[in-house]
């Protein structure tokens, strides 16, 4: 495995002082209460007592989504300015399991204040309450809601991109794909952190980084039993996308993998199929990051590249 970067160990050091677990080894209450790698960058920012400007000038709204399951939360990032804004629907992270909007608030934060676009924060249902597909359908429900609604927010529908983390960025691919596949709105560009995208958990990737924090092979594994009723249905192809046939013509996609992830082989897998179908792809791997490491831009050099490549991506496609 290979060694994270001094800042990146920092932020590592600061979950375990936290008392952060490995999931595999705790109840989901348990998993849902614990600290996080957002607490972890937040601490080391307020320890180094670094401003948390210019972002802490978007302003935030926090409204419900209608749908078959009840209102789902979502939380408006507004960029300063006249508008109207471009959009971006953003999908957090956390196994489909744990987390929410709170905890994933870096990068939907800098992604408004960057591409100066209306960043709308998706809170979806979980498992094992409510296990997969429940967050896939709440995702596209989100998505075609905010189609038809943002003009009332000032945001241009126009011109809307789908951006997610690791279960969110399969959320965000899929939300891309079920648009192609309607014949609905496209979105203009897909940003997407560290997917999960394939159910082979015997990638190099998940061999390197078994052990590593705060996602190893054990964990994923322990996501999975949670998020889905059996194995099997880690084959679904809303999963399971290195394996689709039907990616041309999706929208333009950037791929952000980290180095130590059980996720990154499948990520990169993910980026070559898109190419492979003609679709226009800018992908990197960040090398001496972890999983989680996206929001860190204030406490991680490379989480800060990271997010300027998604920003000038987003920008662009938004340009056009």
């Amino acid at each position: 495995m290979a060694k994270p970067t001094t800042e990146m160990q920092a932020v590592l050091d600061k979950l375990a002082a936290l008392d952060a677990k490995p999931f595999s080894t705790l109840s989901v209450p348990e998993a849902r209460s614990q600290a996080t790698p957002a607490d972890a960058a937040r601490a080391i920012q307020w320890d180094k007592r670094l401003s948390t400007n210019p972002e802490a000038q978007v302003t935030t709204r926090d409204i419900a989504i209608p749908s078959k399951a009840g209102g789902l939360a979502a939380r408006v990032y507004i960029p300063g300015g006249k508008g109207p804004f471009p959009v971006v629907v953003y999908y957090h992270g956390g196994g489909w399991v744990v987390a929410d909007i709170n905890v994933y608030d870096g990068a939907p934060r800098a992604l408004a204040l960057g591409a100066n676009a209306i960043v709308v924060s998706v809170e979806y249902r979980h498992a094992p309450e409510h296990k997969f597909p429940a967050a896939h359908e709440d995702a596209w429900t989100a998505y075609q809601w905010i189609v038809e609604n943002i003009h009332e927010l000032n945001g241009n529908a126009d011109k809307i991109a789908v951006a997610g983390e690791s279960a969110g960025g399969n959320l965000a691919a899929n939300v891309a794909l079920m648009a192609k596949s309607m014949k609905t709105k496209q979105p203009v560009h897909q940003l997407l952190v560290y997917p999960v995208a394939g159910n082979d958990m015997n990638t190099p990737s998940y061999t390197e980084n078994a052990n590593a924090k705060p996602l190893g092979k054990a964990d994923m594994e322990w996501f999975v039993k949670n998020a889905f009723a059996s194995m099997d249905e880690t084959s679904d192809k809303r999963l399971n996308l290195v394996g689709r046939t039907d990616l041309a013509g999706v929208a333009p996609a950037t791929l952000i993998m980290a180095q130590i992830d059980p996720l990154r082989s499948e990520g990169e897998a993910y980026a070559a199929k898109l190419k492979d179908a003609g679709v226009k792809v800018e992908t990197k791997t960040y090398p001496g990051v972890t999983h989680e490491f996206f929001g860190m831009a204030k406490v991680v050099p490379e989480a800060k590249q990271a997010m300027d490549m998604a920003i000038a991506d987003l920008t662009a496609a938004f340009s056009k």
